[in-house]
């Protein structure tokens, strides 16, 4: 019996993929459709229309798998150890002496390599 379940769920979520591509196909057609009306109106349509396709399309498994992976994302930041103003400079300052150091290297290398293409062509 879970079987059909599954596969019942399935067809639904399929439905409900179909549904969400035809919301997003009537948001871009209606776009172009009705681009006389005013950008505010139009945008305040998308919106709205995303709003609806982002509601169904939640309603998949893969929506709610979607969501899950969100909030479990929100839990991992939280658990994150940000460096402080101090580690952040240092860091900074590294980055910044390295992309300098590998510029005047490549500003040499480029130099080098032009002064010799020069004296084998003349």
């Amino acid at each position: 019996m879970s079987g059909k379940a599954e596969v019942q769920e399935s067809k639904l979520d399929s439905l409900k993929w179909i549904v969400v591509a035809a919301l997003v196909a009537v948001g871009v057609v209606g776009n172009s459709v009705y681009s006389e009306y005013s950008l505010l109106y139009r945008v305040l349509a998308l919106l709205a229309l995303a709003v609806v396709a982002a509601l169904v399309a939640l309603q998949t498994a893969k929506g709610k798998a979607f969501f899950a992976l969100l909030k479990e994302s929100k839990n991992e930041v939280r658990k994150v150890v940000w460096p402080n103003r101090q580690e952040t400079t240092q860091t900074t300052l590294i980055v910044v002496a390295v992309v300098l150091l590998t510029s005047l290297l490549m500003w040499a290398l480029d130099s080098l390599l032009s002064w010799a293409v020069s004296g084998l062509i003349g």
